[in-house]
């Protein structure tokens, strides 16, 4: 594949008291992924996903918080013959968040903000394959010692 051919991201799995995942779709197109998107010239991963998730939902991020999970990549949700390499953060809200998120409301490309639980992430045509292939199952990964510890 061309170089040409792959879209470098950097996106956030953000994660509710009750274990939904916020996702979005953008105008123009009909998959849900998680917010995020490219980076300005000289502009780290983490500087890039607070930036977008700010500018797409209005949610301003503490990069203290956000856990990175490394880079994943799948097929591009909507543009053929085209690979994205995304660069994946993990946010976790508490119960002192609901009113937060709640609040949130989609901006600048984004046409719609859509919770889907996590265990629900699967393949599905109106969900991006990266999110439900790659970075849904790590995150899961990632939870599981903590849910174990719990019981």
């Amino acid at each position: 594949m061309r170089e040409t051919n792959i879209i470098r991201v950097a996106a956030v799995i953000i994660l509710d008291r009750r274990g939904r995942v916020l996702t979005v779709r953008k105008a123009g197109t009909h998959r849900f992924m998680q917010p995020g998107g490219k980076p300005e010239p000289h502009e780290s991963p983490q500087e890039t996903a607070v930036r977008e998730v700010a500018e797409e939902i209005g949610l301003h991020l503490d990069p203290a918080h956000l856990l990175d999970m490394g880079t994943f990549s799948a097929a591009a949700a909507n543009e053929e013959n085209t690979a994205v390499v995304c660069r994946n953060f993990l946010v976790r809200f508490d119960d002192s968040a609901p009113d937060l998120l709640h609040a949130l409301q989609p901006a600048a490309e984004i046409a719609e903000l859509l919770w889907v639980p996590l265990d629900s992430l699967s393949p599905a045509a109106h969900l991006a394959p990266l999110l439900t292939d790659q970075v849904a199952p790590a995150v899961r990964e990632v939870l599981k010692p903590a849910d174990s510890a719990t019981r």
